[in-house]
């Protein structure tokens, strides 16, 4: 009976994270994008080239508003490729390489 009411009342606090989540988030302003919409499309090299610089970015951003770590004017699918293998391939790459260190 003990271990029912436990597992009810994480049960009931994650629910009530989740809810909560979603009502905190739903006051976030909403950011204009227009102006960086206009201009040079990134493409394949352009996500492969932020991929790359991706971490360098990321510190940036902490200080700069102007510095983002995924371009908003992009191409789509080409551009998250290039930028998913300019990143490291998000472990992809690396996988069977360290598999052959282990054995």
């Amino acid at each position: 009976m003990k271990r029912f009411f436990s597992s009810h009342y994480s049960l009931m606090a994650l629910i009530f994270v989740v809810v909560a989540a979603m009502v905190l988030t739903g006051c976030a302003n909403k950011e204009t994008v227009t102006e960086c919409l206009k201009g040079h499309t990134y493409g394949f090299w352009g996500g492969l080239w932020h991929g790359i610089i991706a971490p360098i970015d990321l510190i940036a951003m902490l200080w700069r508003d102007d510095v983002s770590v995924f371009a908003p004017n992009n191409n789509g699918a080409w551009y998250a490729f290039g930028f998913i293998l300019g990143s490291g391939g998000w472990g992809f790459l690396g996988g069977h390489r360290a598999s052959k260190k282990f054995k």
